[in-house]
């Protein structure tokens, strides 16, 4: 029979698929629960009970988990926080050897794109779990809808950095650190014609609305709600939208 105490490495794996879960989808019928289930050999219920331990840990959502959380969940979480890329990373390359792949198959990451071996390989790989690791939190995070249009397909949906990847290490991985936006209007998010307040008002800047031609008052201006369809019950926290989506908003230009 089963241990019923969870091991360093099976949390090292359930707290990757609990960043990758929308907190209403941690329950034993969600097929990726039974999945991990069948890989570690524990019952769907027990790995949604899990899900449902950690959540009581997460500070960065608005509901609240099963509570119950162990001592080695407490150590865990603390080291996913304190270094969340290696952490999804190590767990990416448990994962890969469960199912008896490469990370790089795992991942659909193309070999003729990487060096044969060496650091840089190394590296590029990592880059490539971690930046996947993020949009599957975000679009969890966000109901796989785009913030500000509603649009609910995922291929045409970003995983847009508050602050950009190449600009904070350390919140690189944070899922308070995004919005998932559709791609045309994670471009203008970017370049910082539009926004979205800490009270899920839009923006629009002047630039845009001055004289706006025909494909753009069609295109972005009729695709914009003045308010986003998200209501704050079903995303994360909103630590970094206080600040910093307002950056590089160019509101009088």
């Amino acid at each position: 029979m089963r241990s019923p105490n969870w091991t360093k490495k099976e949390l090292l794996l359930a707290i990757k698929l609990y960043t990758e879960l929308p907190f209403g989808k941690l329950h034993g019928r969600n097929p990726e629960i039974i999945a991990l289930a069948k890989l570690l050999g524990r019952t769907p219920g027990s790995v949604g009970m899990k899900l449902g331990n950690l959540a009581s840990l997460d500070e960065s959502i608005l509901q609240k988990g099963l509570g119950n959380a162990s001592e080695l969940d407490e150590e865990m979480w603390k080291t996913y926080l304190s270094d969340r890329e290696g952490f999804i990373y190590e767990a990416a390359k448990l994962l890969a050897r469960y199912r008896r792949l490469t990370v790089e198959r795992l991942y659909d990451i193309p070999e003729d794109e990487l060096p044969k071996k060496g650091i840089e390989r190394e590296r590029i790989v990592m880059t490539r779990v971690n930046q996947s690791a993020f949009r599957s939190g975000i679009l969890a995070s966000y109901d796989n809808r785009c913030a500000i249009t509603g649009i609910d397909r995922p291929e045409l949906l970003i995983a847009s950095h508050i602050v950009p990847w190449s600009e904070d290490n350390e919140n690189r991985l944070n899922l308070r650190n995004g919005l998932c936006l559709n791609a045309l209007h994670d471009r203008a998010f970017n370049a910082g014609l539009i926004t979205v307040t800490p009270h899920f008002i839009v923006r629009v800047s002047k630039v845009l609305i001055r004289k706006p031609s025909k494909a753009v008052a069609e295109y972005i201006l009729s695709r914009v709600v003045r308010r986003s369809p998200f209501q704050e019950s079903s995303c994360r926290k909103r630590s970094f939208w206080s600040t910093t989506t307002m950056l590089c908003f160019k509101a009088e230009l």
